[in-house]
């Protein structure tokens, strides 16, 4: 039984390992696997704690276009389930409490920084779904939620560990911060509907069962196009340290852009392997920035592969890309035509069991290609060709670079690869 508001007495069943949410923590996170009540247990939490005293509560997530897409509904149901009816009044975009605490919600991607500065009063934060939350949403959120005591809850189910939420909270963890790992085990009210889907699963689709039920992270997106040459590429331990050798030809690949990315990746090429040891990405720099860069690295430079539109002359220099590098002293060489997507696609497929990736400096490279899969209209559900996003540069460059590894070439007699002292699980 617990005491709060004059007049109400509660009596709160929550799984006990929720305990950490009704003690003082600057983070509260709650991540692990499907079924393990994180939503519903914030919830009550929260409202039991809305009730011992007036809380100003923002409920978020990264998109929320309409309140239909909030946690309004089970707020209401929790409410419902605790008998409060009569302590909050329900209203059509906020939850009022008889003693003055406030339930408001928004998506915090649709949110300025000005019009977060509205909630800087308010006592705590709830976001969740995190694991969608930008990198953008944290640098303004965070900042923003500054009141004395001020609390930022969190709940997610892991899908990347390079996803901004699971480094930021799970790989370095703040200060303050209190991890509460849960899965369906956890949950004393698990339902038996739910239970079927979890064995269900499990026999069907390991590698989902262990993200989705297991709550452990996934090796690329759901719908990836290059997910089990990921898969396999971790597996067999070819994301880990790729060292610089000085007798080996550094080439480079471009995908073009300028208010899109421009990707650029560092290959050198021993027998059939394709050493991946460096990654530059950047917008809106001219092209002699991009050679000061290359230059700055000191590899012993080979060609700069360039796709088919780096022939392309620019109206206002009259100039290409290849004829711009080779004057800015880049041996720049383009694809005389643009070649068919997925027949690239097929041709990166082949080549990947051959690919080492540095785990350090190639690690945004690697997090795109786990990124890159295909456009799925919402009117057919259908695949259709590769997603047109931040991640489809770099993926674009390593079809390059699939389709030129003939011509990399080297001045000297190939020679194994070093076994370095070092490699990822």
């Amino acid at each position: 039984m617990s005491n709060l508001a004059e007049g109400w007495v509660l009596k709160l069943q929550t799984p006990e390992k929720l305990a950490p949410l009704f003690e003082p923590h600057r983070y509260k996170v709650i991540y692990g696997g499907r079924g393990k009540g994180g939503s519903w247990g914030m919830a009550r939490a929260l409202l039991v704690l809305g009730v011992s005293k007036p809380l100003r509560i923002l409920c978020t997530r990264e998109v929320q276009k309409s309140i239909s897409e909030s946690v309004h509904q089970l707020l209401c149901d929790q409410i419902k389930a605790l008998g409060l009816e009569s302590f909050y009044t329900i209203k059509e975009k906020e939850i009022d409490g008889v003693n003055g605490t406030l339930f408001s919600f928004a998506g915090l991607r649709e949110l300025s920084v000005t019009n977060l500065k509205s909630y800087e009063g308010y006592d705590k934060v709830w976001v969740e779904e995190a694991e969608k939350t930008t990198k953008r949403s944290w640098e303004v959120l965070i900042p923003t939620i500054r009141r004395e005591g001020s609390e930022i809850w969190i709940n997610f189910n892991p899908q990347l560990d390079s996803d901004e939420t699971y480094i930021r909270f799970i790989e370095r963890t703040p200060p303050d911060c209190v991890l509460i790992p849960m899965n369906y085990r956890d949950n004393p009210w698990f339902p038996e509907v739910l239970e079927k889907e979890r064995q269900y699963l499990q026999q069907t689709d390991s590698e989902s069962y262990e993200n989705v039920w297991e709550g452990k992270c996934r090796t690329s997106v759901d719908g990836a196009i290059y997910a089990g040459e990921i898969h396999d590429a971790i597996e067999n331990k070819r994301i880990r340290p790729v060292p610089y050798d000085p007798l080996l030809k550094v080439h480079t690949v471009w995908d073009l852009g300028w208010n899109d990315k421009m990707s650029i990746g560092f290959i050198q090429r021993l027998h059939s392997e394709l050493r991946w040891i460096d990654f530059l990405e950047d917008q809106f720099k001219t092209y002699d920035w991009y050679a000061a860069e290359i230059k700055a690295k000191r590899y012993n430079l080979g060609k700069a592969f360039l796709p088919h539109d780096g022939k392309h002359r620019n109206a206002q220099t009259g100039l290409s890309a290849e004829e711009i590098l080779r004057k800015l002293g880049l041996e720049a060489d383009a694809a005389p035509a643009a070649g068919n997507i997925e027949e690239g696609i097929k041709a990166v497929r082949l080549m990947f069991g051959q690919m080492f990736f540095d785990e350090v400096k190639c690690k945004p490279l690697v997090d795109h290609l786990k990124r890159y899969k295909r456009s799925i209209p919402v009117s057919t559900n259908e695949p259709q060709g590769p997603l047109h996003d931040e991640h489809s540069h770099a993926a674009d460059m390593v079809r390059e670079a699939a389709k030129r590894a003939r011509d990399m070439t080297n001045d000297v007699k190939d020679r194994p690869l070093p076994i370095p002292r070092t490699g990822i699980v």
